[in-house]
């Protein structure tokens, strides 16, 4: 997977931290996300303030876009929170996934209810108790 980073510089120590929790965060996905992206912009420009924005986009197959951004002083508290909120989407989503997996489907189980039945030679009763459709 590849990890799109832009508005850092090229060398830098959060660059790589970035790297390494997305990596972390994104692995236990059982599909491989398409692609990753972080991407640093001041708002405010010279004037300063509380003015760095993180936005953290994760492709990933079959889904909707997971967008998050967060607004702090710094890159480093900006992406923190960022990620934290990104971390708990991941969470719903693969929860979400293996309670999809836990539950039958309603036609496999309906499958399944029909050829129990059938074979179990219970056969079909009319209103009136009596087995068959022989009148």
């Amino acid at each position: 997977m590849t990890i799109d980073i832009q508005g850092l510089p090229t060398r830098s120590a959060l660059r790589a931290r970035i790297e390494k929790q997305m990596n972390e965060a994104l692995s236990p996905l059982h599909v491989k996300p398409v692609a990753g992206k972080v991407t640093f912009f001041d708002e405010n420009g010279p004037r300063g303030g509380v003015a760095i924005r993180c936005a953290l986009t994760v492709r990933v197959p079959y889904r909707p876009v997971m967008r998050v951004e967060h607004v702090a002083d710094t890159p480093r508290r900006a992406f923190d929170a960022g990620f934290a909120t990104l971390e708990r989407q991941l969470k719903k989503y693969r929860e979400r996934r293996a309670e999809r997996r836990r539950r039958p489907k309603k036609y496999y189980v309906a499958k399944r209810l029909l050829t129990e039945g059938l074979a179990g030679g219970a056969g079909v009763t009319a209103r009136d108790g009596t087995k068959g459709a022989g009148r």
